[in-house]
């Protein structure tokens, strides 16, 4: 079955609420609202809702968080949970983001809590999964990847799962100028594909599958035709608002 295909921003650390402001009014000028592709905005938490006010009259586009606590709440200072996310307007999250799990320390067991708390409030994961340099390297990344893949969902129904959404990235390639080839990222989606069949079956074949990793301009359009991979999660090519909706043009 055809997928729109999905174009998420992650803003990770950048662009405060008056920059994105100024962001949105260019991007918003050059993308027209559209139903043949799937718009998200994953900024800083201190900026979602600038986003979300300026596109109070786009439902075609999308805004979430980039992580949340694995807890409900209590004294966990400097963390968001799954419930004030959803009350502030977020209607997804990132959960596992490579940054999350190597920079900040991020377990298989936490995503499947934080996708277990996202569901519960009414957020939308986007679990993401990915193998570093040294575990391709080895031969590992179908294991590391269908692992973390395993792991993440281990907490959710069919149904849930069926409604989330999966970003492949792989490690050696975020920020780094480096990206998997098509055909290279084509085969580990279709390892998340059968394996998303195991667990949910038949609801498990149209989860979206996205792939993360240096997508820029001159190479998006190339993996988009890449089979198995229905869109793409960009960083740092996602924080100039010409150059996201070329890229978001594609």
């Amino acid at each position: 079955m055809m997928r729109s295909p999905v174009f998420a921003a992650n803003w990770k650390m950048h662009h405060g609420p008056t920059a994105a402001a100024a962001f949105m009014r260019t991007f918003l000028a050059r993308h027209e609202p559209s139903t043949d592709r799937r718009v998200m905005f994953f900024p800083p938490a201190l900026t979602l809702h600038a986003v979300l006010e300026a596109v109070r009259d786009r439902p075609d586009i999308l805004a979430g968080v980039q992580n949340i606590h694995t807890e409900e709440k209590g004294a966990f200072t400097g963390e968001s949970s799954a419930a004030i996310a959803h009350d502030a307007g977020a209607r997804l999250v990132l959960v596992g983001h490579s940054e999350r799990r190597h920079v900040f320390g991020e377990t298989d067991d936490a995503t499947a809590k934080k996708c277990e708390l996202a569901v519960r409030h009414d957020l939308i994961p986007v679990l993401c999964v990915g193998e570093k340099l040294e575990e391709r390297e080895a031969g590992d990344t179908e294991r590391i990847v269908s692992r973390q893949l395993r792991a993440g969902l281990s907490r959710l129904q069919r149904a849930q799962i069926a409604a989330m959404l999966i970003a492949y990235e792989p490690v050696w390639a975020i920020g780094t100028g480096r990206t998997a080839t098509p055909a290279d990222a084509s085969a580990v989606h279709t390892r998340i594909r059968e394996d998303l069949r195991a667990i949910a079956g038949d609801q498990g074949a149209d989860v979206p599958i996205l792939y993360g990793g240096s997508v820029k301009w001159d190479n998006v359009r190339a993996l988009l035709d890449a089979p198995g991979i229905d869109g793409v999660l960009v960083g740092g090519a996602s924080l100039d608002a010409e150059g996201w909706a070329a890229i978001v043009g594609a």
